[in-house]
């Protein structure tokens, strides 16, 4: 089946030619060895999303992560985050993005720090996931419904997946009451590409699909503060060898100062949601 043209405008938004040639470069470049890697010498790069490793072990620690679970990263993106809460918790995790370059370059990287007895990674769509009904016990995705306009099939295909009593963890960028956005930013070049819900929209959303929402944090001055830091950093030394600059390309210092800009204003803002089915 071909791809809608809405999946394939973001396909081709993060795709990069020979990614996983581009990640070894720039981790050679930053001193480390690619035939040794560690999981930390990856998160300046593989975590691609706000605040980076730091919110994933926060929204991990609220999700209750353990040995014996099986987890479903949707939109798994290059597997900074299932590789971590694999390897910190001895969980199962099955990664799913839409990008297959994504896919390729995740498994590469697992199998290089001997992870890939613990995690896959997988090409689907978020709105039609290729897996019978209550096979996790936890659904995890970061900066994913960021891009997906259809935010009902997705949260009901995530509800559907799940076993009954299982958790959804949710690290999303909302729409702020200021409008619209500036693009380009890191998820989208331009508008219509970009669908992000108020905190008013996607509460409801989340208990039409069945959710019972647990925890709900407005994490947007800590991200505020990350983005401030991370500009004094490039301003005063320029862009490190290894970050998710590479993954991004020539438009990330654009991106980057937008989105910043975009915090600022109230024109977004940033929520970790737990949710039960």
């Amino acid at each position: 089946m071909q791809p809608n043209t809405h999946n394939s405008n973001i396909m081709k938004h993060y795709s990069r030619q020979d990614l996983g040639d581009v990640i070894l470069a720039a981790l050679e470049k930053a001193g480390k060895d690619v035939n040794n890697l560690k999981p930390e010498d990856l998160a300046p790069v593989d975590e691609f999303h706000v605040r980076g490793r730091k919110a994933t072990v926060e929204l991990a620690r609220d999700a209750g992560l353990g040995p014996d679970m099986h987890v479903l990263d949707v939109g798994s993106g290059i597997g900074g985050p299932s590789r971590y809460i694999a390897r910190e918790f001895g969980c199962r995790v099955t990664g799913i993005d839409l990008t297959e370059e994504y896919c390729r370059v995740a498994q590469m990287l697992a199998l290089r720090i001997g992870l890939s007895d613990l995690v896959t990674y997988r090409q689907g769509d978020a709105c039609a996931l290729p897996f019978p009904d209550a096979t996790f016990d936890v659904v995890w995705t970061q900066h994913t419904a960021i891009n997906i306009s259809d935010k009902i099939t997705l949260y009901r295909e995530m509800f559907r997946v799940l076993k009954d009593g299982g958790t959804l963890a949710i690290y999303d960028i909302l729409a702020g009451p200021v409008s619209p956005i500036h693009f380009p930013v890191p998820w989208a070049c331009r508008q219509e590409d970009s669908h992000l819900v108020t905190t008013e929209e996607l509460r409801p959303l989340l208990e039409k699909s069945g959710f019972t929402i647990e925890s709900w944090k407005d994490t947007t001055d800590m991200a505020l503060a990350w983005f401030t830091n991370v500009s004094k950093n490039i301003q005063q030394n320029g862009l490190t060898p290894l970050g998710i600059h590479v993954l991004l390309g020539a438009d990330f210092k654009a991106m980057a100062r937008n989105q910043r800009k975009n915090l600022e204003e109230g024109r977004i803002a940033m929520a970790q949601i737990v949710a039960r089915k």
